[in-house]
């Protein structure tokens, strides 16, 4: 679907973008390939290794609704990739936070409005679900504004849908990279917040998969969550380092013991299918839907009252083992 198509992605330069856009490089012949950032050293460094015809390259920042709007003339698909994403950052500069999650996020689906995208997914986190921090309340207001988008839009054809993953194994800023980074300094000790916590875990070629597959499957209005699997975080820390006393922290300011993906109070709205769930909307759409048959003819089913999608209840855990194996 993408071949002789133009896909924008915010936050290209990022982890998610590298791995997109090598897999549609990959994988099929867009028309135009637009890396949308704000960082022109990492966009330079990019373009080393991505150069082909297609690539275009857009210094800008989702603030910025008039730069978005002229990176997005012409556009097919879009897929917002940018936000601050660091939970103790965010705390400690909330209205820097606002400006790039929120605001960034009514930007984007007012460009993509305007310019009559078809398509846009923007990523989300496992902590806009019942959120305790501020990155994850900044989250969950852009996922219910690219879900009001479909509204939003009114007339015109673009739709908007969301994809809501947990923790991606070795991305920047992440625990994988971290741990390494202890364990090469020389640290003597592991530390854990807590020997309880648990997290979900995707790889970014996972990620990035889902998200696509997301585009063939969403009608507009769809909180796509995939089925992946969860881990302690000691069972991390024994992983990357096998044999290392692990020193127990304390939970950090805006942490959870366990991470949620689906919440407990949209049961009545939630869908299971065969790899993933969908979350539909609360509010109506001029057209009603039926999201329990999707776009390329899946079948999902209701969830039991009360279902609740939570890393420390996931059924799929991992072990030391295949820890090590993903990362």
């Amino acid at each position: 679907m993408f071949n002789n198509k133009s896909i924008l992605i915010t936050g290209g330069t990022g982890s998610f973008g590298k791995c997109c856009i090598k897999t549609i490089l990959e994988r099929y012949s867009p028309k135009r390939l637009i890396v949308f950032s704000r960082d022109e050293l990492k966009q330079y460094e990019m373009q080393q290794e991505f150069n082909e015809p297609c690539m275009r390259y857009f210094l800008g920042d989702v603030r910025d609704a008039e730069r978005l709007k002229q990176a997005m003339r012409s556009v097919n698909y879009v897929i917002h990739a940018a936000a601050l994403k660091q939970v103790p950052a965010a705390e400690y500069n909330p209205m820097e936070c606002i400006k790039t999650n929120i605001n960034g996020a009514e930007n984007v689906i007012k460009a993509a409005i305007d310019n009559g995208v078809e398509k846009v997914i923007a990523l989300s986190t496992d902590k806009a679900a019942n959120p305790i921090n501020l990155y994850g309340a900044t989250k969950l207001v852009s996922d219910k504004l690219f879900v009001a988008g479909n509204n939003i839009a009114g007339g015109q054809n673009t739709r908007f849908a969301v994809v809501r993953y947990g923790n991606v194994v070795g991305s920047r800023g992440s625990v994988v990279p971290f741990f390494k980074k202890l364990i090469a300094e020389g640290v003597k000790e592991m530390p854990v917040t807590d020997l309880r916590m648990t997290r979900f875990w995707i790889t970014l070629p996972q990620g990035v998969e889902f998200v696509l597959q997301s585009f063939q499957r969403m009608y507009g209005g769809e909180i796509f969550v995939p089925k992946i699997p969860s881990s302690r975080i000691s069972d991390l820390a024994e992983a990357i380092g096998p044999n290392f006393p692990i020193k127990v922290i304390g939970i950090r300011p805006g942490e959870k013991l366990h991470e949620i993906m689906c919440p407990n109070d949209d049961s009545h709205l939630t869908l299971e299918f065969a790899d993933h769930y969908v979350i539909r909307p609360s509010i109506t759409f001029t057209t009603p839907i039926d999201y329990s048959t999707n776009a390329v003819g899946e079948k999902g089913y209701c969830v039991e009252e009360g279902f609740e999608y939570n890393s420390g209840t996931n059924p799929q855990v991992l072990t030391v083992k295949e820890l090590q194996e993903m990362i």
